[in-house]
C-alpha cells in the first residue's frame, strides 16, 4: 500500500485510549475490533488480562495511534475511598506510587498506569445488564481523573432494556458515549466510533482527525487491491485449460474426464490463495475464518447450488452471448468428470457436458503451444466461450470480501443464533454481478472477450473500466457509499 500519513511532531502526540471496565465486559474484544488485531487475548474467564498491553495501530509504516489493554475493575469502592485524598495533577500517578505494593489493589493500580501517562479512556460496560453500585464507582473513577474519555455500551446479547439507564448514568461522567458490539462491527462502525473521539478533547482533533484520514486512505487502498486480486483471478481462469496428449488405443472419455477433473481442482486452488490474500489484507492473521454456516460459500465452486444461486439469469446469459458455448461441448458425462451439475440438464441441457460445465469447450485438436507443434492429438479443457463461468467466479470473490471484512477481529466463532441453515448470502441490491446495471455488465463482457481474444489493446482498457466498478462495488458493500 501507498499510503502517506503524516507523522506527529513526535510520539508524545500519538493519540493513545487505555480500554478500561470491569472483568469480562468485552474489554479485549473492542480493542482486537478496533485495532484490528486479532493477536489481542480474549477469554470468558474474568481476570484473564493481569498486565497493561499495548497495541499499535500503524499505516504505510507509521504509528499513527495506541489501544492499551487493561485489567478489569477489581476494588473500584476501595480505589474511590483512596483516590479522594489525592487532588491535583499527577494524582493518578501518586495514587499508584502509595498503593503499588498493595496486593489487594494491584490489578486496579495497573489499569490506571495508561491514563497516568496521559491516555484517554473508552470505558466499556455490557449494555446487556442493569447499572450497578459498583459501576457507578468506577465511573466516578475514571471522572476524577480528569482525561478525555468515552463510554462504549457493548451489547453482546443484542440486550436493549437497559440501554436509557446506562446512557443516563454516562451523560453525568463522560464526554461521549455510543453503542458499539464489538463483534459485529462494520468497518464503517468503527469510522464512527473514531470520528466520535475527534471530539472529546479539543487538542485531539488535529491528531484523530489525521487518524480517520489515514483508516480511509488505507482502506480505498485494501480495496483497491481487492479489486486487482479479483481480476487476476478472472484473467487467470479465463486463460487456463488443461490440457493431455490422446495416444493411440486411449479411451477418450476417461482422459476427457481425467483432464475436467484436473481443470476445477486448479480452479478451485487459484480461487482458494486469491481468497487467501484477501483474507491477509484485512488483517485476520491467526484464527481461522468460518463462513456463516449458511453460507452458499461452502458449496463447491462447481456444485449445482453454487450454479443456481450465483452467476447471471439465463435472460442474461442469452443477452450476453453465452449460452452458445454449450452446444459445442464435447459429450462427457457429468458423473464420470466426478462433479455435480445436473440442475443445468434439467434446465434446457445448458450444461450436460463437462465442456458445457465449464463453460466452454473440450477440444480435440493437433495442439500448438506457443507456436511449436507437438504433434499428435491432445485435448484441452478450459473455461470457453460463456460468460457464465466468469460471473460465478466473480460473485463468489464478492461474497468472500462482504464475509471478510465483516467478521470483527474481537470476534473468536459465532454465536448459536447464527447457527442456521436456510438461505444462502444476501447482498444489497446491485451487489452481485447479476444485479449490476447494463453497461456494468458490458463491461464484463467485453473484458471477458478480450481476454478470451487475446486481444491485450482492448483488455487494458476493459480491465481499468473493470477495476473502477469493482473498486466501487467494494466500497458499497462496506460503507454504503461509492469511491470518490
Amino acid at each position: 500500500m501507498n499510503i502517506r500519513v503524516s507523522r506527529p511532531p513526535h510520539d508524545a502526540m500519538i493519540p493513545e485510549f487505555a480500554i478500561i471496565g470491569h472483568p469480562n465486559e468485552g474489554k479485549s474484544s473492542v480493542l482486537s475490533t478496533l485495532a484490528e488485531d486479532d493477536s489481542v487475548r480474549i477469554s470468558p474467564t474474568p481476570g484473564e488480562t493481569t498486565e497493561c498491553r499495548t497495541f499499535p495501530v500503524v499505516i504505510d509504516g507509521v504509528e499513527v495511534l495506541r489501544f492499551t489493554d487493561t485489567p478489569g475493575f477489581q476494588h473500584p469502592r476501595r480505589v474511590l475511598h483512596e483516590l479522594q485524598h489525592f487532588t491535583g495533577p499527577g494524582m493518578i500517578g501518586r495514587f499508584r506510587e502509595t498503593f503499588a505494593s498493595v496486593a489487594e489493589l494491584r490489578h486496579d493500580c495497573e489499569l490506571l498506569l495508561p491514563v497516568a501517562r496521559g491516555a484517554g479512556i473508552i470505558y466499556v460496560v455490557d449494555g446487556s445488564r442493569p447499572v450497578r453500585n459498583i459501576d457507578r464507582a468506577e465511573m466516578e473513577i475514571l471522572r476524577l481523573t480528569g482525561r478525555p474519555r468515552m463510554a462504549v455500551i457493548n451489547c453482546k446479547d443484542e440486550g436493549t432494556a437497559h440501554l436509557g439507564d446506562w446512557r443516563e448514568e454516562f451523560r453525568k461522567t463522560f464526554n461521549a458515549n455510543r453503542i458499539f458490539n464489538a463483534h459485529r462491527a462494520t468497518y464503517a462502525e468503527r469510522i464512527l466510533l473514531l470520528e466520535a473521539l475527534k471530539n472529546i478533547d479539543q487538542d485531539w482533533h488535529g491528531p484523530l482527525d489525521l487518524v480517520v484520514s489515514g483508516f480511509k486512505k488505507d482502506w480505498a487502498a485494501r480495496n483497491d487491491r481487492t479489486a486487482e486480486l479479483i481480476l487476476n483471478l478472472l484473467t487467470d481462469c479465463l486463460t487456463f485449460t488443461a490440457a493431455g496428449d490422446l495416444e493411440a488405443g486411449m479411451d477418450e472419455t476417461a482422459l476427457r474426464a481425467r483432464l475436467a477433473r484436473t481443470y476445477a481442482d486448479a480452479i478451485r486452488t487459484k480461487e482458494k490463495k486469491t481468497h487467501r490474500q484477501i483474507r491477509g489484507l484485512f488483517k485476520h492473521n491467526i484464527f481461522n475464518y468460518d463462513l456463516p454456516p449458511c453460507s452458499i460459500l461452502h458449496a463447491d465452486l462447481f456444485n449445482e447450488k453454487t450454479w443456481q444461486f450465483l452467476g447471471l439469469s439465463r435472460g442474461q446469459m442469452a443477452l450476453a452471448g453465452g449460452l452458445s458455448g454449450a452446444a459445442v461441448g464435447a459429450g462427457i458425462d457429468i458423473a464420470h468428470a466426478g462433479l455435480s451439475l445436473g440442475i443445468y440438464a434439467a434446465l434446457g441441457g445448458a450444461i450436460g457436458t463437462a465442456g458445457a460445465l465449464l463453460g466452454g469447450r473440450s477440444l480435440s485438436t493437433r495442439a500448438r503451444l506457443l507456436g511449436v507443434g507437438l504433434g499428435g492429438e491432445q485435448m484441452q479443457v478450459g473455461m470457453g466461450d460463456s460468460i457464465q463461468f466468469f460471473h460465478i467466479l466473480l460473485d463468489r470473490a464478492l461474497l468472500f470480501y462482504a464475509h471478510i471484512i465483516n467478521w470483527a477481529h474481537g470476534r473468536r466463532d459465532y454465536s448459536a443464533d447464527q447457527r442456521q441453515t436456510g438461505a444462502p448470502d444476501s447482498l444489497p441490491q446491485g451487489i452481485c454481478s447479476g444485479q449490476w446495471p447494463g453497461a456494468s455488465l458490458k463491461v464484463c463482457r467485453d473484458y471477458f472477450q478480450a481476454v478470451r481474444k487475446g486481444d491485450e489493446a482492448r483488455q487494458d482498457i476493459q480491465k481499468r473500466l473493470l477495476h473502477k466498478i469493482l473498486t466501487d462495488t467494494l466500497m458499497v458493500i462496506s460503507c454504503g457509499e461509492t469511491a470518490d
